[in-house]
C-alpha cells in the first residue's frame, strides 16, 4: 500500500492537477479536509473509494485510517507543505513502515492573489513574501518568528489561521505598514462562496467583522497589492538585452 499525500488546492475542483486528479481516480480510500473543499473536489473520486472527512478526527484516528491498507489518498487544503501536518502524519507512517508519496497543489495565497489580480513581487516595493500565521489556540510560534519581526522587513505578508484576529494583528503591523498600506482578505479562494475584501490596514478589520468572516480566509498585506505601478524588472529592461549582445 501508499499513501499519497495530495494537495486538494484552494478548493475548486478544477484547481488540481492532472496527477491528483489520477490518484483520486484509482484510490480505494481518499481522507479529505471537508471544512475546506467545495464538495465538487471529490467527483473526482472513484464511486467505490471510500470516503472519510477527517475534521472531525484527531491525528491518532486520521493514522489509523491511514494504515487501513489499499492505495489511501490524504487530501490537504492548499499544497502540502504549508500547513499540513504532513510532518507528523508521515512519522507515524514510517514507524508503521507504510510507504507515501506527496503531490503538491495549489496554495491558498497563489489562488488569492490570482482572484484579485496582483503579484507579490514587485520590483522596488516588495521582493520577498513571508507566509507565516498567528498564535490563537494553534501551537506556539517559535520567539524567532514574531509577526512584529516579520512586519520589519517590509515584505508582502501572507496571514494564515489569523482571520479571527485581524483588528489585533493590523495594530501590531501598523508602525512597520502604515495605516494606508493595502490589504486583501480572501475567504474561500476560488470557491463558489468566494468573498474578496479590500481595505487597509487601518479599515480591513472592520470589513472582516461586518462580513463575520470566522476561517478559512488568508489576508495578504503590502504595498505590492497597491494598484499603482512600481518598479520594472530589470530581467526585461530593454537595456540589459542589448548590452548582453
Amino acid at each position: 500500500m501508499t499513501v499519497h499525500f495530495v494537495g486538494a488546492g484552494p478548493g475548486a475542483a478544477d484547481l488540481l492537477t492532472v496527477r491528483a486528479t489520477r490518484l483520486l481516480a484509482s484510490a480505494d480510500v481518499v481522507l479529505y479536509p471537508g471544512t475546506y473543499l467545495d464538495p465538487e473536489v471529490l467527483s473526482h473520486v472513484s464511486p467505490d473509494a471510500e470516503l472519510v472527512d477527517t475534521q472531525d478526527l484527531d491525528l491518532d484516528q486520521i493514522t489509523e485510517r491511514l494504515v487501513s491498507g489499499g492505495d489511501v489518498v490524504r487530501l490537504v487544503s492548499g499544497d502540502p507543505s504549508v500547513y499540513s501536518a504532513l510532518a507528523e502524519q508521515t512519522r507515524r507512517l514510517d514507524a508503521a513502515g507504510v510507504a507515501w508519496d506527496v503531490t503538491p497543489g495549489v496554495p491558498a495565497y497563489a489562488a488569492a492573489a490570482a482572484e484579485v489580480g496582483r503579484e507579490l513581487t514587485v520590483p522596488l516595493l516588495a521582493q520577498s513574501v513571508v507566509l507565516t500565521r498567528t498564535r490563537a489556540r494553534s501551537t506556539a510560534m517559535p520567539e524567532s518568528e514574531s509577526l512584529t519581526a516579520f512586519a520589519r522587513t517590509g515584505a508582502t505578508l501572507v496571514l494564515h489561521l489569523a482571520i479571527t484576529r485581524t483588528r489585533e494583528l493590523m495594530a501590531e503591523i501598523a508602525p512597520e505598514y502604515g495605516a494606508d498600506c493595502p490589504v486583501v482578505v480572501v475567504h474561500r479562494a476560488s470557491q463558489p462562496e468566494q468573498q474578496v475584501l479590500r481595505g487597509t490596514v487601518a479599515t480591513i478589520a472592520d470589513a472582516v467583522e461586518a462580513a463575520g468572516l470566522r476561517q478559512a480566509a488568508v489576508i495578504l498585506v503590502g504595498r505590492a497589492l497597491d494598484p499603482r505601478p512600481g518598479g520594472e524588472s530589470y530581467l526585461y529592461d530593454p537595456a540589459r538585452v542589448r548590452n548582453a549582445h
